[in-house]
């Protein structure tokens, strides 16, 4: 993570025993265990938020009522115990907190207590009694590929930065990166010539990607014509550049996807994570391996790729028909 959002969530945790533990825990997760700088971020704030709560003290266990939340928090580092935990998730549920959040503030818990454990801080990291809250596996949202083309046509040649964005979504569907993967390429990442890119992902892990012709060309024409202009100086080793010359951030790239699917007239809630599940889906229906899918999108389960086979509905019922004994 950055220094300055690094600063924003260690804040003030120093001051207390539990709140230094949590400081040492995120210097473990990026120093050593080599997660994702936006996991450790989110850790970082779910943690924050944790040692901070202190319900009612007429609250009975694992029942949160209404006034509890934030407070003077938990100082002894032992205080954290099972009954805590769930006075929290309590009160998650209360706010109306979404499941997966409940899911991953409990994931934070557990590692940091399992932490603690490992360094001595605590006898018992509760994980006997800790579960998992159950989540739902939701589907991902797919667009058609005759949506997909309106929305990599929604640029208009008239518009200044016409040839950064519309190589920007060229490179999402053709290779299904993430907006940080995007927004972090760099020059040295590409080689046009044969026709691929290298991203960094999750746990910085690099992997390799195939582009097609049509994100080729759209990128070469961006890079000739439109780059040049706008580097400045530190920005010169980044692919997309803003009108400012700075690196596109994140961020930025998730609002130029949201503008031109609204242009598309594209569900409101299609994003950069749709562009990815289209480039998934839309190489299964076409024939692609369940496994060279997993590597393109640098998945290291594959049963997170097999969410895919359920999407597909059209390849399912090809499926059904050619191999089912009464189709």
């Amino acid at each position: 993570m950055s220094l300055m959002q690094r600063q924003t969530i260690v804040a003030d945790l120093r001051a207390t025993p539990v709140g230094r533990a949590v400081v040492d825990f995120l210097d473990y997760l990026t120093i050593e265990a080599g997660l994702s700088n936006n996991t450790i971020l989110a850790y970082g704030r779910d943690l924050r938020a944790f040692v901070e709560f202190e319900p009612k003290p007429d609250t009975p266990k694992g029942e949160a009522t209404p006034g509890s939340g934030p407070g003077p928090g938990v100082r002894d580092i032992r205080a954290l115990t099972p009954p805590l935990i769930c006075d929290y998730l309590a009160d998650m549920a209360r706010r109306e907190m979404s499941e997966n959040s409940a899911k991953r503030a409990l994931v934070a818990i557990r590692m940091f207590l399992r932490f603690a454990k490992l360094r001595g801080l605590i006898e018992d990291d509760g994980s006997e009694v800790l579960e998992s809250p159950k989540v739902w596996q939701r589907l991902p949202t797919v667009c058609s590929r005759q949506q997909v083309l309106k929305l990599l046509q929604a640029p208009s040649p008239e518009e200044p930065f016409y040839l950064r964005d519309r190589a920007l979504l060229e490179l999402l569907y053709a290779t299904g990166v993430r907006a940080s993967e995007v927004a972090g390429l760099k020059t040295t990442d590409l080689n046009l010539d044969i026709g691929y890119l290298r991203c960094f992902g999750k746990g910085n892990k690099e992997r390799v990607v195939p582009l097609g012709k049509v994100a080729i060309a759209a990128t070469l024409e961006y890079l000739r014509d439109l780059r040049p202009k706008l580097i400045r100086s530190g920005s010169e080793s980044f692919v997309l550049l803003s009108r400012t010359g700075r690196p596109l951030s994140r961020i930025e790239v998730w609002r130029l996807v949201k503008k031109y699917a609204l242009r598309a007239g594209m569900p409101k809630k299609v994003t950069v994570h749709t562009l990815r599940h289209c480039f998934a889906t839309h190489l299964l229906s076409g024939g692609a391996d369940l496994r060279s899918v997993q590597e393109m999108l640098g998945h290291v389960d594959i049963g997170t790729t097999q969410i895919y086979t359920h999407v597909d509905h059209d390849r399912l019922r090809r499926i059904h028909k050619k191999y089912h004994p009464r189709p």
